[in-house]
């Protein structure tokens, strides 16, 4: 098969395009490059730059290179900014998606991968977040993800499209210093900043019901999530008409307090957190059950914390030589 993985000059769709073409898959990227790196996209595989809402290029690209299955990863992804700008969000990740399914349905597309989020879950109130857990997103962000998976799933049950939408959790690491993320929205990412900067790095809130006041989140590597994208595109080859929904996280709790720790100790840094009052709607508990996707493809995640954050700081300082002055 042939993959058109949308997104894929991003953080976590170069991760993917790196994994498939290791495993012997054939790919094409698509993106409009406003935050992937074209640099990213490995050399002999193609790069077409456009956008998901233009339904004229993204038939083109299907014909023209014969795409058999479709990973699509393509989205605005920031929860704060999706509350500022909602009617840009739903425009890019759900009416793009709509684009994108009318073309892949015409050109007879038998495989479609989702990128979704446990931002559907939004305050889940259990220890572990099963594929069942009820979805009450709380940000525009998360509602376009789940719409995204609605209307994924109907299109497959209208036309025998095999089809999975994969719930990613908290993901860090790296696979190479060059593939790191450049964006500093998660946790990882911004505690090495304040680090670069001299600064302590910040807790919002340690007041939740939690055993060190911390909120508690699964982190999943990046490495382990592109796999699982691996292993998801050969479980739809194989099985026409599929239909999945899955976890994709470690099912290991870790604190954001525990997490600091880490990153001083892998960094050399000894700085003492700063507490700042919680940010609203941050749930004291979000950690994945992936029971379901180990049962379903075999898969399991190889890489813990310590590596996380050891390939993000050899990331980090790639792209910062100067943190290693900090």
């Amino acid at each position: 098969m042939t993959w058109l993985i949308t997104g894929g000059a991003g953080y976590i769709g170069a991760h993917v395009v790196r994994a498939m073409t290791e495993a012997g898959e054939q790919a094409v990227v698509y993106d409009d490059l406003s935050t992937g790196i074209a640099e990213r996209v490995p050399d002999g595989v193609p790069l077409v730059v456009g956008s998901t809402l233009d339904g004229e290029r993204v038939a083109r690209t299907l014909t023209e290179h014969g795409i058999t299955g479709v990973i699509h990863l393509a989205a605005k992804k920031q929860v704060g900014e999706s509350v500022e700008l909602p009617l840009q969000y739903y425009r890019e990740n759900v009416e793009g998606l709509r684009v994108l399914l009318e073309a892949v349905t015409a050109a007879g597309v038998g495989a479609f991968v989702f990128s979704s989020s446990a931002a559907v879950y939004g305050m889940p109130d259990v220890d572990l977040v099963t594929e069942e857990t009820p979805c009450a997103p709380m940000s525009p962000y998360g509602e376009t993800k789940l719409a995204g998976e609605w209307l994924v799933r109907a299109t497959g049950r209208a036309t025998g499209l095999s089809t999975a939408s994969l719930r990613y959790f908290n993901v860090a690491g790296a696979a190479a210093p060059e593939l790191a993320d450049t964006g500093v929205y998660n946790i990882v990412p911004m505690v090495f900043e304040k680090l670069t900067e001299n600064a302590p790095p910040r807790i919002f809130g340690d007041d939740y019901a939690t055993p060190d006041g911390t909120c508690i989140r699964d982190y999943i590597h990046v490495v382990d999530l592109a796999e699982a994208h691996v292993a998801t595109a050969r479980a739809l080859r194989a099985a026409p008409g599929l239909d999945l929904t899955l976890n994709i996280g470690r099912g290991e709790g870790v604190s954001v307090r525990e997490m600091i720790d880490t990153i001083n100790s892998v960094t050399g840094h000894h700085r003492v957190p700063t507490v700042t009052p919680r940010r609203p709607g941050d749930p004291a508990r979000v950690v994945a059950s992936a029971d379901r996707i180990t049962a379903e493809l075999g898969w399991k995640a190889k890489h813990d914390v310590h590596d996380m954050i050891t390939s993000a700081w050899a990331g980090w300082l790639h792209h910062h030589p100067e943190a290693a002055r900090a």
